[in-house]
């Protein structure tokens, strides 16, 4: 079955970041007392101190002597206990925001195109959307900076209000939840064609409903979740394995199209690649003349719409910044600016390779269009599945967190009996909703177009420009002179969430 485009971009959205945890190798108990989904820590653990720092992620509208000023101007910074080095929170969030959504992003590009040169703008925009990514994941960090806020809710509530803490709180539950539902679909999918691979038959629904009698509700039920850490090295390793294996095969040329030689040219045949025959027609390589001139066309927005949760991590942007050793804010924007720029390189890498191999028959999945016969690529199919299994329950307990909390159920009653009967309704209506739900176009769109781009753009934005407002005459010229800047990333995710919802409601 081909997966659709829409929700394999939920994927994107990497609802994993919800839970790994910034310190090397290691993820948190995500329990009802650990979750920072939508709760707010307290921020007065955390002292803000006057130092001078140089921001690497500025506003291009920043000019030198913004930024000499910017230097010689004392702006509050945090210096906690965090023992995590460099080198570790850079392979963490590389790790939280590279998940096996980038696998649908071939399939993004071919939503415009249909020729190799689509390409082109293509990995423009992979770059600029993450570009902006990466500046909303630092401002949100340096918010906290500013502010002492602790998680996403509590930089809310110390720069734009408590009073309305509830709605990045709503955000991220409902984000949440629509991402693990695209967990289910695409594990039923993925579990199903694993199986047909190895010779058994079974139907999209018995396979996901084995799946999650087995293994997916026995996982979300564990009290401690800090076990699954070693599996949460595979989904990072899968795509680094996965990128090579499609270096080779689309340098083998082993899913070329095969040309009979013509008569009267010089011209010999082209033998079809080795995988070719292997492949369902509906995925064999399909190319057109729409190269790179057809990123005009208003169907490049569903590539936007993709990109724009493709960099998912932000919900743990604050323990990003608290756990970093010596949490100055340049240091942590040398985190943020190195781990997005690896996480751009493997965008631009694999969504590439996969549209060239096979053009405009990119599926959702873009492992559905390699042949079940090929080994090296049916590694990859197992790695993506377990990787989607054991990063499943992380996702899922914020959401089951993010709920207890919007329903305010106070911490005392939250018993194991009630953890276990809340796991049980929600997986089994998410489960029973994927099972049935065979196209998630609109719903994963809106989601997408409109809380992924609340979470990234706008709500950053928000709260840095009421930090730099609260500072008052303390704020140095280069952050008011940044604010605006800021302000132009969140009106620049206003107009993606329209356009994709607009998108979005066209598939109805």
């Amino acid at each position: 079955m081909r997966i659709n485009i829409s929700a394999a971009a939920a994927l994107l959205a990497v609802p994993a970041a919800l839970a790994f945890q910034p310190t090397a190798l290691r993820l948190p108990v995500m329990t009802s007392k650990s979750s920072s989904v939508v709760r707010a820590a307290p921020s007065s653990s955390v002292m803000l101190k006057s130092n001078k720092f140089a921001p690497l992620l500025m506003s291009a509208s920043d000019d030198a002597a913004a930024e000499e000023d910017l230097l010689e101007s004392p702006a509050p910074t945090t210096t906690g206990g965090g023992t995590a080095s460099i080198p570790n929170e850079v392979f963490n969030l590389v790790k939280s925001i590279v998940g096996a959504g980038v696998l649908s992003l071939p399939a993004g590009i071919a939503a415009f195109g249909n020729a190799p040169s689509a390409i082109i703008p293509a990995v423009a925009l992979i770059c600029i959307i993450g570009g902006f990514s990466a500046y909303g994941f630092s401002l949100i960090g340096r918010v906290c900076s500013y502010t002492g806020g602790q998680s996403y809710r509590g930089a809310w509530s110390e720069s734009v209000g408590e009073e309305t803490s509830w709605i990045p709180a709503v955000t991220c539950t409902f984000k949440t939840c629509f991402a693990v539902l695209s967990y289910s679909m695409i594990l039923g999918d993925t579990i199903r064609a694993l199986l047909m691979t190895a010779g058994v038959e079974t139907t999209r629904t018995l396979a996901l409903l084995g799946v999650t009698g087995t293994t997916l509700l026995p996982l979300c039920l564990l009290k401690n979740l800090s076990s699954l850490a070693p599996f949460s090295l595979v989904g990072i390793a899968g795509m680094f394995y996965t990128a090579i294996a499609m270096i080779i095969r689309y340098l083998g040329g082993s899913y070329k199209l095969g040309t009979a030689a013509v008569r009267g040219s010089k011209a010999a045949a082209v033998p079809a690649g080795k995988y070719l025959a292997d492949v369902a027609a509906n995925y064999q390589p399909q190319f057109g003349n729409l190269g790179a001139s057809a990123a005009l066309s208003p169907n490049v927005f569903i590539l936007i719409c993709m990109l724009s949760t493709a960099y998912m991590a932000h919900f743990n942007a604050p323990k990003f910044f608290i756990e970093l050793k010596d949490n100055t804010i340049k240091r942590y924007n040398t985190v943020v600016g190195t781990s997005f720029g690896i996480s751009v390189f493997l965008f631009a890498l694999i969504g590439s390779l996969g549209f060239l191999t096979f053009g405009s028959a990119s599926s959702g999945l873009i492992l559905n269009n390699y042949a079940g016969s090929d080994a090296l690529m049916s590694l990859s199919r197992i790695a993506v599945a377990i990787s989607i299994i054991f990063s499943f329950p992380l996702a899922f307990v914020g959401a089951r967190d993010g709920w207890l909390d919007l329903l305010k159920v106070p911490m005392d009653k939250r018993t194991d009996s009630v953890l276990t009967k809340t796991t049980l309704a929600i997986l089994s209506g998410i489960t029973f909703a994927a099972t049935q739900l065979k196209e998630l176009a609109f719903i994963m769109s809106f989601a997408g177009a409109t809380l992924g781009n609340a979470l990234i753009y706008i709500y950053p934005s928000l709260m840095f420009r009421s930090a730099v407002k609260k500072m008052g005459d303390k704020a140095s010229k280069g952050l008011k002179r940044e604010v605006p800047f800021a302000m132009f990333s969140a009106l620049l995710g206003v107009g993606m969430g329209c356009v994709g919802a607009k998108m979005a409601f066209g598939l109805l």
